[in-house]
């Protein structure tokens, strides 16, 4: 996942977060905040695209081509396996705060 994705989807929420309050967003106006779903799905297809690079350089090191770096197999692989981390963990804090709003009383 890149920053620029996770600063947008912040922006999104407290910019929610703001409406929700009664308060006007100052940070970002309306029109330039990216829509939340938008800034997931981007997040996830990069997510996805690391994985199936990492996935393609293990196949071709496995079958011996020798133009792959085990060294840079090994670095796809690990960073694969971070962002997919890291969206897991995004997954379950979204999660949970969409748990916190649901048991509020009004």
């Amino acid at each position: 996942m890149d920053t620029q994705g996770i600063e947008q989807m912040l922006s999104v929420l407290r910019t929610t977060a703001a409406q929700a309050s009664g308060k006007a967003a100052e940070s970002a106006p309306a029109a330039s905040a990216a829509d939340f779903a938008q800034v997931l799905q981007s997040s996830i297809n990069k997510v996805n695209q690391t994985q199936q690079q990492a996935d393609q350089m293990a196949e071709k090191l496995a079958a011996g081509d020798t133009s792959q770096n085990l060294h840079e197999v090994m670095i796809a692989l690990q960073t694969a396996s971070i962002s997919f981390q890291e969206m897991v963990q995004v997954r379950n804090k979204l999660v949970t705060a969409y748990q916190d709003v649901m048991n509020m009383q009004v």
